[in-house]
């Protein structure tokens, strides 16, 4: 589709070069006429034929980094505490291209917290669990806590609730998993849609491959401009296209002179 999306627009970028050609058999009134037509005809081609591609550019930009050998890319995945970590685990661990997947740290939503409830909040997590590498409770009530290495979000989670039913006498209702996955760039498509067949979405990626696609979007041009951009190269073709004679003239004549100069 992309071969037959930019023949179409070399076929529209012809046919304005042809109207081009056209200037000495129109006044030279109707020249301004020919190009606000070409401009016309090259941003209808450009946001028809070119656009489409053009916004594929980073996917394709990426492919490069997906066939580099030892290239790894990391993705970040938010989970809900009601998952099945160990069946994630297995079947993510018997995919191809899989390296690692590591529990690094949960958050327990609660209720907003006044200073004297935050402050007991950041007192007593040191104490309920000593697997609790860093903790930090914010304002709205959200318990952050990250785990040590090998250390389970399933061990952490029980540790917490346990604690809150003697406390509080009640249980947690929801708790967020913070994961990381590490897998082959070149596998990266597969884990995606394995993850999304059981509705896991990573939050953000990092590893070449994303680093590649960040930097291709940085540089690439908004729709609008682009757009605008295609219209501008359909006037530059008109315009080649009215001084093409003049041009070929000049090329005949420049050939004569360095022919009768070196005969001299």
């Amino acid at each position: 589709m992309a071969i037959i999306y930019i023949v179409l627009f070399i076929i529209m970028m012809v046919f304005v070069f042809s109207i081009g050609m056209l200037r000495n058999y129109m006044p030279k009134k109707e020249v301004v006429l020919v190009l606000v037509v070409a401009f016309l005809i090259g941003a209808i081609g450009g946001a028809f034929f070119l656009e489409p591609i053009y916004e594929e550019l980073p996917s394709v930009m990426s492919m490069v980094e997906k066939n580099v050998p030892g290239n790894e890319e990391t993705l970040f995945l938010d989970l809900s505490s009601s998952i099945n970590m160990n069946e994630l685990r297995n079947n993510l661990s018997a995919t191809e291209g899989f390296i690692s997947f590591k529990e690094t740290s949960i958050t327990i939503p609660l209720w907003k917290l006044n200073d004297r409830e935050k402050e007991y909040f950041e007192y007593v997590l040191g104490n309920i669990d000593s697997h609790y590498k860093h903790y930090n409770v914010t304002d709205d009530g959200k318990l952050q806590i990250q785990l040590e290495d090998n250390y389970s979000s399933y061990e952490a989670l029980k540790s917490f609730s346990d604690w809150y039913k003697l406390v509080y006498g009640g249980s947690i209702s929801y708790a967020q998993i913070h994961a990381e996955l590490v897998v082959e760039s070149s596998s990266l498509d597969t884990f995606e849609k394995n993850l999304l067949d059981t509705g896991i979405v990573a939050s953000s990626k990092q590893g070449p491959v994303q680093d590649r696609i960040n930097n291709t979007n940085s540089t690439m041009l908004s729709n609008s401009y682009f757009v605008l951009a295609t219209g501008g190269f359909g006037v530059l073709v008109a315009v080649i296209g009215i001084y093409f004679e003049s041009f070929g003239v000049f090329t005949r004549r420049f050939k004569k002179f360095v022919r009768e100069k070196r005969k001299r």
